[in-house]
């Protein structure tokens, strides 16, 4: 048993099959008066049905979140919630409105109650994210984690097939990292490949029936492990690339982190054989890289950079951003490995199954 240390972060997790249903208790217990209900304009319908049922206390909606948090956006949501005097922010959907959550809780220390719709898993996470002039920076602070997190199966019965398969390899990419992490700890490791287990379970079980129960709640499991594992423990290579790619590029999020991490694993592989062997096992497949890189293929989801809006012509910038301010990662990848993230970065590009 190798050394290692663990800070456990806060969260309250509701979860189960009409759980929405307790949202205006959990505001009660977080002694909250008006709650401010953000969304992206596509699940206005959801957000607005959340605030009809807060009666007085709500605070309004708030559906303009959009993919990668621009400053522009996060600064009016900010302000808005001030004008509205809101005290609490619900955040109803994917990454992109948690996403926004954040970034009104980081200024102004709102408390943030998170319900996710997708399984993005960033509703775990005191990590945020906001795009400032074509670059994307992340962090992490505590104001920033949600104080609760609903999980309701029923509110992912509707969700399309094809942001089903690509947020759930998303999630996936939260705990192979994990598994590698530089800080990982044994319940970390646990976490993450019973997460991945869950959502490689589900994936075939969605693609044949979108509107079953248990998938969808196997589905939210398998999220919920995952993003935990992602809000204790760093991000590597995969992040980075994505990161750099989706704030740089407004590469659409999910299908981004399906895209790239078979070939981060790839890079990895002989760096970290353990991690390795746990994300086969995880997902029943003979490698990592080439078993995710099929399990997308085989259910619709996107495996090359070309085919979700990546021009060939940006490959070489994408390489010199990524490498300029790498993060840790059991292969090093700074300046000095440029031509191998370049070439990383034309496999995505094409598609081509790693080995």
């Amino acid at each position: 048993m190798r050394d290692f240390v663990f800070n456990g972060l806060p969260s309250r997790v509701v979860f189960g099959a009409g759980s929405l249903s307790r949202l205006e208790r959990e505001l009660d217990a977080l002694r909250i008066g008006r709650a401010l209900v953000l969304s992206t304009a596509h699940q206005e319908k959801l957000a607005r049905r959340i605030a009809e049922s807060l009666g007085e206390r709500s605070a309004g909606v708030y559906p303009r979140a959009v993919m990668h948090v621009p400053i522009e956006t996060a600064r009016a949501a900010r302000e808005e919630a001030s004008r509205r005097n809101a005290d609490c922010i619900v955040a109803a959907g994917g990454g992109s409105t948690i996403g926004l959550g954040k970034a009104i809780a980081l200024e102004s220390g709102l408390p943030l109650v998170a319900i996710p719709t997708t399984y993005a898993g960033s509703e775990m996470t005191p990590i945020y994210g906001i795009t400032d002039g074509g670059i994307k920076r992340t962090g992490k602070d505590p104001k920033v984690l949600p104080r609760t997190v609903i999980y309701d199966p029923d509110l992912t019965l509707d969700l399309p097939l094809s942001v089903s398969v690509t947020s759930g390899m998303n999630a996936i990419a939260h705990a192979a990292e994990g598994l590698y992490a530089q800080d990982r700890n044994p319940l970390m490791e646990l976490a993450a490949q019973e997460g991945i287990a869950a959502l490689a379970r589900a994936i075939p079980e969605l693609h044949q029936a979108p509107r079953d129960a248990t998938a969808r709640a196997d589905a939210l499991y398998g999220a919920w492990l995952c993003g935990m594992v992602l809000g204790n423990v760093g991000m590597a290579l995969h992040h980075k690339l994505c990161h750099t790619l989706g704030g740089s590029f407004n590469l659409p999020h999910a299908e981004v982190h399906t895209v790239v991490l078979p070939h981060a694993l790839a890079f990895n592989a002989s760096a970290a054989p353990d991690a390795m062997s746990r994300i086969a096992q995880a997902i029943r497949a003979d490698s990592a890289s080439g078993g995710l890189y099929d399990l997308a293929k085989a259910h619709g989801a996107p495996v090359a950079l070309k085919s979700i809006g990546m021009r060939r012509e940006d490959l070489d910038r994408a390489a010199e951003l990524a490498v300029s301010s790498p993060y840790w990662n059991p292969q090093p990848f700074g300046p000095a490995q440029k031509v191998e993230i370049r070439e990383l970065l034309q496999r995505a590009f094409d598609g081509v199954r790693p080995d």
